[in-house]
């Protein structure tokens, strides 16, 4: 079936069923636990948003009202910087470097990496009456079947996947009742959409946007944001009519790379097409936002807006900086890297009722805190042996006075560099960038610089002065405290974890491939 039709009718198809008067019969009946919807962002950096960075040269109109009727979050950050381990720690509650992947992110073909066993968000959810539905990017890794037997191990493996076989290990073993998107980022084959655990339609031709791979006819990265964006929508349109409660993830495909805004939003910014991209993120997340209320559901739903990882230098920041406007919102650095610019992120949250609208906090949070945030809110109790690095924000969102928050946070970079952060003090366990900006590991000569870096936050926001050699005593000290916090297998109070496997501190410098920002 031609995939846009699919979407089109699909779409409609709720739309036409439903009326204003049955969704809110429903919403009357409701059980009292809130919906949940979280929408993450793709390669957004902090500076990308009018809300969270007030230089912000992009028009963001609905997050910008979505932050005005809730709480934003300043100094939340990414549980890596790069795609793939963010969004295991996510749904999982734990670091990723705890899971068997300690660099680098996964591709399109790759295996799945959440363990058999392992419980997220979604599984506790679901297993507590919650309906739940992941709509968007998956790229936690799928097992695709071989015509041969056997499971693809790699994008080498494309031509020997049987795609008219169920995948196996995807969102739906996991937890999701539901899913629609794709196996990773909209750069990465294969390019064809997939419901719940099967293509939709067969990828019979080959294509290429930054990477070359298997396609379907149809499939058009232009297309994807705005299907996501009305599929979300037909979600919400159709729960309006259930009594249970819902958990909605959106991991969205944009601003990240192909940056291909649709006609409507190109030149819009007066910026760049990565500018353009930005708002036409924006619009969407107001769909979104336009149908909790159209549904009678934006009352009684817990919002969560934030990204995966700091802004991309496929952005073409030079250009962006010259016309005034900084992704990473004056921090040093952007994504893959361990420093600010890598990982802190923008992170709003809405819940009515329960946060003050127009509220802010200074407060260190993480990506992986909600997953207990989340089970929290519905009343779900967050098992001895899950959610290992994950903090409930509750305390925060209630504007508790002293509120019971994390002290300290463990950051990484796309070559598996550390860093841990106390709320003042930052230490970088490695001489460069562990990423993609200057100095480069594996690339740039790091001989003479000192082996790790140490940084007061609260003095120097930039990371400009390193200040290891004049505290010691501070670097052994945070340096243990991180050992500990390996050693322990979890962060959180609770009984000690294992690790998935053996972690270690000193990553080997290798160049990592950063596309070069187009002309």
């Amino acid at each position: 079936m031609n995939t846009s039709r699919l979407f089109r009718c699909s779409f409609i198809g709720f739309v036409v069923l439903l009326t204003v008067s049955d969704s809110a019969a429903a919403a009357d009946q409701r059980q009292t636990r809130p919906n949940i919807v979280v929408i993450l962002a793709d390669d957004l950096g902090l500076g990308d948003v009018g809300a969270t960075y007030p230089r912000c040269k992009i028009p963001t109109p609905h997050l910008n009202r979505l932050a005005s009727q809730g709480m934003i979050f300043l100094d939340a950050h990414s549980g890596s910087s790069v795609c793939t381990p963010t969004r295991y720690g996510l749904l999982t509650g734990r670091y990723c470097w705890r899971s068997p992947l300690k660099s680098g992110v996964l591709f399109g073909y790759s295996p799945r990496l959440i363990e058999p066993g392992r419980q997220t968000v979604a599984s506790l959810l679901k297993a507590n009456g919650y309906h739940t539905a992941c709509i968007g990017k998956w790229h936690l890794g799928m097992d695709w079947p071989l015509n041969e037997g056997g499971i693809a191990s790699s994008d080498a493996d494309a031509r020997n996947v049987d795609y008219t076989k169920p995948i196996l290990n995807g969102p739906l073993t996991v937890g999701f009742a539901e899913y629609i998107g794709i196996s990773a980022s909209l750069d990465m084959p294969p390019f064809i959409w997939i419901h719940n655990d099967r293509t939709v339609g067969l990828p019979t031709v080959e294509k290429t946007w930054i990477r070359k791979g298997l396609a379907h006819p149809d499939f058009e990265p232009s297309n994807v944001l705005p299907e996501i964006g009305k599929k979300t929508v037909a979600y919400l349109a159709e729960r309006a009519t259930k009594s249970e409660p819902f958990f909605l993830y959106v991991p969205l495909t944009s601003p990240h790379t192909p940056i291909v805004p649709t006609a409507a939003w190109q030149g819009k910014s007066g910026l760049n097409a990565y500018a353009d991209f930005v708002m036409e993120t924006d619009a969407v997340v107001g769909n979104i936002l336009e149908a909790l209320e159209t549904f009678k559901l934006a009352e009684n739903t817990l919002v969560i807006f934030t990204s995966d990882n700091g802004c991309s230098p496929q952005a073409n920041i030079p250009e962006l900086h010259k016309k005034g406007h900084d992704p990473s919102a004056g921090f040093r650095g952007h994504k893959a890297d361990i420093f600010e610019g890598g990982h802190r992120v923008p992170f709003i949250v809405r819940w009515p009722g329960v946060v003050r609208p127009g509220s802010s906090s200074q407060h260190l949070v993480c990506l992986t805190d909600i997953a207990r945030t989340a089970t929290e809110a519905a009343g779900v109790p967050m098992p001895a042996d899950s959610g290992e690095d994950s903090f409930s924000l509750i305390p925060i969102l209630k504007g508790e006075e002293n509120p019971a928050v994390r002290d300290h946070l463990v950051h990484h970079s796309i070559n598996g560099s550390f860093a841990i952060r106390e709320p003042r003090w930052k230490l970088n366990l490695c001489p460069d960038s562990g990423g993609w900006s200057p100095p480069r590991p594996g690339r740039d000569d790091t001989s003479s610089l000192p082996r790790v870096q140490l940084y007061n936050l609260n003095a120097d926001p930039a990371e400009t002065n390193n200040l290891a050699s004049a505290y010691p005593e501070l670097v052994t000290r945070l340096t243990k405290r991180l050992e500990s916090i390996v050693a322990d297998g979890r962060s959180t109070p609770g009984p000690k974890q294992r690790n998935t496997t053996p972690v270690t501190f000193t990553p080997a410098p290798r160049p990592q491939k950063s596309p070069a920002p187009k002309p």
